[in-house]
């Protein structure tokens, strides 16, 4: 019988999983799509390998197994699986069709909605990934200010100009990895040393898991508007999530340019970049930005609606209600228990649980406590996406496996053997973690 969201006496059994992924060997490289939700995030042996269902909070994987769910698609899933009012725009939209030889009048429609809840959204483009829009606000600040370098702090994708800052830069070739280059985030004297009079574009995710300090992204916008650089917030993760205008209502700047995707459809591809009317202009003739499906009408109607219940249900209120519960919870039952290493960070509507290296192996650690939620019904990857359909149940219940689950992790570090207590296979570092991060660049003569 497969398990559900209990305390369940046996781990689940992903055998159905098993056979599935046995048949993607050789077929799909590295086995996924998308590297957060391949193999080597997920203990292998005890975690399931593909899902077939989702339903609000929850989802089923390929047999049958239940869980509450804390990874929302990597992001996408900001209202919940199967939200009616977004399934059934999207289902309405579907008799009428999908793509279409002319524009769409959704193209005009959401652009305008976007313009009311985006602060810096004189102009509005879409595509279909966060990467297209990234590139495209790269290649336009490029286009717009006569230069070339790029700075960059956070993620930004797969694309060129960022991934070549990374250990993941097979491929890239070294005239392009010379223009772009990195700074700290909450260090604002690592900008001030990185920007030179040849720095197009300052882009960053406005916070990743660390807390802003007070005025550091008023302090790197004064450093871009002094420099004629433009900046750039990242808001992939951000938009719609900390509040319904993203962190530039939230922290009160404004930034020359902001790109979106994730949350703004509640899971249907989409992104977005929005900017200032002069700059974004140059996409008339100058810049070449263009794709087939940027004007794909299901997820522009989905993208309708989702905005509006955001909007109309105060949802980044509700990430950030069921958010802080959780982390202050989860704080509180390791102090409780007196465990000093691990601790849960973030703003509330995404936070992360951080194991300290000087007690053992953070990701042995992630992964014990990972294979022990799994069996206890819960989707773990070290993190809280929240979603708004994230109910005070599951709030609850994730509490009472933390408090059953943190034991454990406690008495395996005591013992300094926490790998012998996993059931299979640790989960691996991620690629984010740079070779060559904080390289400046030369300064024209």
């Amino acid at each position: 019988m497969a398990n559900k969201v209990t305390f369940n006496k046996d781990y689940p059994d992903i055998s159905e999983s098993d056979k599935i992924f046995k048949r993607s060997e050789g077929l799909i490289p590295a086995y996924t799509q998308t590297l957060a939700k391949g193999p080597t995030q997920w203990i292998k042996g005890i975690a399931p390998k593909y899902l077939v269902k989702g339903k609000g909070s929850h989802v089923w994987d390929a047999d049958g197994n239940e869980y509450i769910d804390y990874n929302m698609g990597i992001g996408p899933i900001v209202l919940g699986y199967c939200y009616e009012k977004v399934d059934d725009a999207i289902r309405k939209q579907l008799e009428s069709g999908i793509t279409f030889s002319l524009m769409h009048p959704l193209e005009v429609e959401l652009s305008e909605k976007i313009r009311e809840v985006v602060p810096n959204a004189e102009s509005v483009r879409f595509s279909k990934t966060g990467c297209d829009v990234t590139t495209a606000a790269v290649r336009v600040a490029r286009a717009f200010t006569g230069r070339e370098k790029v700075l960059c702090c956070g993620y930004h994708g797969w694309h060129d100009w960022y991934i070549g800052v990374t250990d993941r830069d097979a491929g890239i070739p070294g005239a392009v990895k010379d223009l772009t280059f990195t700074f700290n985030y909450n260090d604002i004297e690592s900008l001030k040393q990185s920007i030179d009079d040849d720095t197009a574009c300052v882009i960053l995710e406005p916070f990743v898991f660390e807390e802003a300090k007070k005025d550091f992204l008023k302090e790197v916008q004064e450093v871009c508007k002094k420099n004629g650089t433009l900046l750039i917030f990242d808001e992939m993760w951000t938009g719609f999530r900390i509040a319904v205008g993203g962190a530039q209502e939230y922290f009160g700047v404004k930034p020359d340019l902001a790109v979106y995707s994730k949350a703004i459809a509640n899971g249907m591809p989409i992104s977005a970049i929005t900017g200032r009317a002069d700059v974004m202009r140059l996409f008339d003739k100058d810049v070449f930005f263009f794709t087939t499906f940027g004007g794909e009408a299901l997820s522009m109607a989905a993208a309708m609606v989702t905005i509006d219940e955001i909007r109309s249900k105060n949802v980044p209120g509700r990430l950030n209600e069921q958010g802080k519960k959780l982390k202050d919870g989860y704080n509180r039952i390791k102090d409780e228990l007196g465990i000093g290493f691990t601790n849960c960070n973030g703003y509330n509507c995404r936070t992360i649980m951080t194991f300290d290296a000087a007690f053992g192996n953070p990701l042995e650690m992630k992964s014990l406590v990972q294979q022990e939620m799994i069996k206890r019904g819960i989707l773990w990857g070290g993190f809280h996406n929240m979603c708004f359909t994230h109910s005070d149940e599951d709030v609850d219940y994730t509490l009472e496996v933390y408090r059953e689950v943190l034991p454990v992790l406690k008495k395996a570090v005591e013992e300094n053997n926490v790998k012998e207590y996993l059931k299979g296979e640790s989960v691996e570092a991620v690629f984010r973690k740079t070779s060559n991060f904080n390289l400046k660049p030369k300064k024209n003569n």
